[in-house]
């Protein structure tokens, strides 16, 4: 069966709308095996250079939220845990590839799995944050998945990105996990859970507009 783009982006989009409907759904069918799939899908997206579209944040908190509920077979300290290394293998393969194949895999005028602009609009963060972007990302989906990259290609020794690395995720996912978790149990939260999904997804995106903004208003 033949999936157009628009097909794919209208499957990602009611995914991460509706991402504790589906998850409950995965939890029901998957069991145990829940964990890994986690897993995997933080890992792409903070592994692998061609995924930065995956869920992150809303996805943790929705897992942390999802561990609240009673009875739920998820567990926030093992969730926890396998988000955090999720994270860390993640950035950590992602600077290797970077440091391997470097701008090599970019053709600024061809490239058709690559977008020259998020390179671009990552090393900006590099030259405006230095070693902190590595953390700083982790909050700034699309940075996110490229920090590492460009941290690889030689914007950061490998020693000093680890460091940054494993803070960055202990904070990531220690901040979205638990939050989950604790506002889970809130009534509030639980009848209005589509709307703060909608929310985290605006405040993640928020820094890179207003960077993309505040670059277009200094050149003007």
């Amino acid at each position: 069966m033949h999936y157009s783009p628009l097909d794919l982006t209208s499957a990602l989009v009611d995914f991460i709308m509706h991402i504790d409907t589906h998850l409950q759904v995965l939890a029901a069918e998957y069991g145990l095996w829940l964990y890994l799939i986690l897993f995997l899908i933080v890992f792409a997206e903070t592994g692998l250079v061609v995924t930065p579209f995956l869920p992150g944040d809303s996805l943790i908190f929705a897992a942390g939220s999802l561990a609240s509920v009673a009875g739920s077979a998820l567990d926030p300290h093992l969730l926890f845990l396998v988000f955090f290394t999720a994270a860390v293998l993640g950035d950590t393969l992602n600077y290797w590839i970077g440091h391997k194949v470097g701008p090599k895999v970019f053709d600024y005028e061809r490239s058709m799995i690559f977008n020259p602009s998020h390179l671009i609009k990552t090393r900006h963060f590099f030259e405006k944050y230095g070693g902190k972007t590595i953390i700083i990302a982790r909050f700034v989906p699309i940075v996110r998945t490229f920090a590492p990259f460009v941290a690889g290609i030689g914007a950061m020794a490998y020693g000093r990105f680890i460091l940054f690395n494993i803070t960055g995720a202990l904070l990531w996912v220690g901040l979205f996990c638990y939050s989950g978790y604790f506002f889970g149990q809130l009534s509030f939260v639980q009848e209005n859970f589509k709307l703060l999904i909608l929310a985290i997804i605006i405040f993640s995106i928020l820094p890179p507009v207003v960077e993309y903004l505040k670059h277009r208003f200094l050149r003007r």
